[in-house]
């Protein structure tokens, strides 16, 4: 394709954009936010416990004993479960990520339209403005801008890029407005090629859940092979067993090890949880923040937009009489209304002046031409213009205009109001002389839902901090009338000059004023160093390192495009008032995985304990793969999906897998416990025909121990699940017992059950205690160990 120098205010054709297409030079991006439905299924379908599954279904079936199948039809549904979830989720996902996806003005065929970033093609000229990230390599053909290009170099420097400088995609735009002509989209981008190398070269970053669930299962998936060979090899050679029961019993116990339901459970929990936020208009970007979202402490906001209205009204113009100069109310609002036309900024603030400024000119002539401007900044605080006649106009806030306080604006701030001055200097870079001309001030209605908001998270832990660009004692008074605690507590981070008083500073302080992008980012830093798990709010391109920085982000749809592309969170609403529900949605999720984890792995340490045992002290697996689907159905598997779907907001501590080992630990030792009693009776009494029965009984009463306490305290939903496991569990060992491979009992049989049985409970409770008691000396040395 041959390139040809667009014109800034022609653009390409409709032919020329078509050609492009049919080339393939479109700006498609090259990391799919999805997974394909495929890539869907074949990572539901072949996994490696599924083919160890297969491989011990292919033994069963060889040996003949067909009705110890039974745990095949729960795997396949396991599966057929996680893939409708996971595509239901994917296609809630991809709709969402359709309705929000950015868009860039583009000129084509003389005219301005908006198209979405990804049908942009090779030497279309894109208009970008101040919040905008740039989608793709590009020449500046028209303007100047200041780009920030933080998020794929490190380095936080604002840059000038004037016509014919290069912009690199992954950077945005901080300010200022331009014309540039792509060259380089889609995968030839700087972003995409580097998100290629990115890809081939890092591993999958995972919340510390699955991270855990991760490492579980590969210890698991190790261990199995030479347990259940050694476990085999015993039973074949050692008790010389018939082969069918070797194979069996082998089976059975292997089975028991491999937690078929907690991976799955935790992946469709997550997947559900997605659908969920999205029904509460929430964008999921990364699925491993729900988690991150659960165990948060911390929540860092700004004023405007979070605690405010994003909208800002200008309340008063004031001119201020000096020495030298006094204007009147129409030179001023003409001064201001030419200054606002020069920058074109489309801020909130810019928005509100040029409002005020228009209503009161709509007669007058049209607005002057500068020669030169400095657009706004988070670091300077002011805009400038430079006209042809040598006058110089700023526009900021006061303090930094001066280069000190200004005694007639505090009076504005103390009332919660934004101040900004407008001035005269001699030129831009020497601001030894200003002469003040007027201050405008300005006011945002706070959110109407903001003070029951803070107040929810001031109940449930989470400590509020607001970092904001504006005065301290501005944002001071809005924090306190919005309910925040300790509000009054402000500092100005101008005075905070190192890391060190910084990092001091993060933990005596609620508000802080003035704050630079730079100084948000490392406040962050210093909160989460702290020990803290830190989630921030954000809407402008002041918000992005900090977002970038936070355990979880979360950002406004209504803000900067670069500020949602970053966060892990998008609130499609722009209601910082749904985050209530947000938190408590991610905490009802990992809460009630932990807790349902804690069931699958009783089953888990029960197989792997008995399994050693057996081989080490000489006797056989207890029950057999049909009996172990007994206890898994009803007392894992079920109760799994009823807990799952109880609220729970409390907030999320501690090490996830250390939490659902101790959980799970009573259990299964309560479960060996039993069967060793079982087996011994087994080998002392030769009347006790039927122990592989009465174990696979005994089994399913502890499995039904361990939820009743797990239920504890007792609501409605939790009485009903144990009341209709109770009643499952009489129906499968007495009508439907064939199916499980449980034989008829005899007397003696019964009576040593109802014996073992009637110590099921007890025996959970001491190893609880146990275990609570191991758990308290461990947390304890931990600290001790903490504390030196």
């Amino acid at each position: 394709m041959n390139r040809i120098a667009t014109s800034p205010n022609k653009g390409l054709s409709s032919m020329q954009v078509a050609e492009r297409v049919s080339a393939g030079l479109v700006n498609t991006p090259v990391d799919a936010p999805t997974k394909s439905i495929p890539q869907i299924i074949a990572g539901n379908l072949f996994t490696y416990f599924n083919m160890i599954f297969a491989a011990l279904s292919v033994c069963i079936i060889l040996v003949g004993e067909w009705r110890e199948l039974l745990f095949l039809p729960v795997i396949v549904l396991n599966s057929v479960i996680g893939i409708f979830q996971e595509i239901r989720a994917k296609l809630t996902l991809d709709k969402l990520s359709l309705i929000s996806a950015p868009q860039s003005v583009v000129i084509r065929d003389s005219g301005e339209t908006s198209v979405a970033t990804r049908d942009l093609v090779q030497d279309d000229v894109v208009i970008l403005k101040a919040g905008q990230q740039i989608c793709a390599d590009a020449i500046i053909i028209d303007g100047e801008i200041l780009v920030n290009e933080s998020l794929i170099t490190g380095e936080a420097d604002e840059i000038l890029k004037t016509e014919g400088t290069e912009l690199l995609s992954g950077s945005y735009v901080v300010s200022g407005t331009c014309k540039a002509r792509l060259e380089r989209v889609g995968a030839d981008s700087f972003v995409s090629r580097l998100t290629l190398d990115v890809k081939a070269s890092r591993k999958l970053v995972r919340s510390e859940m699955m991270k855990s669930l991760s490492r579980l299962v590969m210890v698991i998936g190790i261990l199995i092979i030479p347990i259940g060979a050694g476990l085999f090899w015993h039973q074949y050679s050692v008790l010389r067993q018939e082969l069918n029961e070797s194979v069996v019993k082998t089976v059975a116990a292997l089975v028991g090890m491999i937690p078929e339901g907690l991976y799955l459970l935790t992946s469709v929990a997550l997947a559900v949880s997605v659908v969920r936020l999205a029904q509460k208009e929430t964008l999921v970007h990364e699925l491993g923040c729900i988690e991150t979202l659960a165990r948060v402490n911390m929540l860092c906001v700004d004023k405007t937009g979070t605690i405010t209205e994003p909208t800002m009204l200008v309340e008063e113009i004031l001119p201020l009489s000096s020495v030298n100069l006094t204007l009147s109310d129409e030179r001023i609002s003409e001064i201001l209304r030419d200054h606002c036309f020069n920058l074109g900024d489309e801020n909130e603030t810019m928005k509100a002046l040029r409002k005020n400024v228009n209503a009161k000119m709509l007669h007058s002539g049209k607005a002057r031409k500068a020669v030169h401007t400095l657009p706004f900044n988070s670091k300077n605080k002011f805009s400038a213009v430079l006209y042809d006649d040598g006058s110089c106009y700023l526009l900021g806030a006061p303090e930094f205009i001066l280069g000190e306080s200004f005694e007639a604006a505090s009076g504005y701030t103390s009332k919660g109001l934004r101040v900004l001055m407008l001035a005269m200097a001699q030129d831009m870079d020497n601001l030894d002389k200003v002469e003040p001309l007027a201050l405008i001030t300005m006011s945002n209605k706070i959110r109407r839902n903001a003070e029951a908001t803070f107040k929810y998270f001031a109940e449930q832990g989470v400590e509020i901090k607001v970092i904001s660009g504006d005065n301290p004692e501005t944002v001071s008074f809005i924090a306190q009338k919005a309910g925040i605690e300790k509000a009054e507590k402000y500092i100005d981070a101008t005075e905070l000059d190192t890391l060190e008083a910084l990092k001091s500073a993060s933990s005596m302080y609620t508000v802080f004023g003035r704050v630079t992008p730079e100084q948000k980012r490392e406040l962050i830093l210093a909160m989460k160093s702290e020990g803290n798990t830190v989630a921030m709010t954000g809407d402008g391109v002041n918000d992005v390192l900090a977002l970038k920085a936070a355990d979880c982000s979360i950002a406004m749809a209504s803000g900067s495009e670069v500020a949602a592309q970053v966060s892990h969170l998008v609130l499609l609403n722009n209601d910082f008032g749904s985050m209530p529900g947000i938190v408590a949605e991610g905490r009802k999720v990992i809460n009630n995985i932990g807790r349902s984890a804690s069931l699958f792995l009783v089953k888990n340490i029960f197989s792997f304990l008995f399994a050693i045992l057996a081989i080490l002290a000489g006797f056989s697996f207890p029950v057999s793969p049909a009996q172990m689907s007994l206890v898994s159905t009803l007392t894992i598997g079920l109760p799994s999906c009823v807990l799952a779907l109880e609220p729970n907001v409390s907030i999320v501590k501690g090490h996830f897998l250390r939490g659902v080992l101790f959980r799970a630990a009573p259990g299964g030792l309560a479960a060996v416990f039993i069967a060793l009693c079982v087996t011994l009776f087994n080998l002392t009494f030769a009347e006790f025909a039927q122990a592989a029965t009465v174990c696979a009984i005994l089994l399913a009463i502890n499995g039904f121990a361990v939820i009743f306490r797990v239920c504890q305290p007792f609501t409605l939903l939790r009485k009903i699940l144990c009341g209709f496991v109770a009643i499952a569990l009489i129906l499968c060992t007495t009508i439907f017992a064939p199916l499980f491979a449980l034989e008829p009992l005899g007397l003696p049989d019964l009576l040593i059950m109802c014996t073992l049985a009637l110590i099921c409970y007890p025996a959970t409770e001491v190893c609880s205690r146990i275990m609570d008691k191991l758990l308290k000396i461990y947390e304890k040395g931990i600290t001790i160990c903490f504390h030196k």
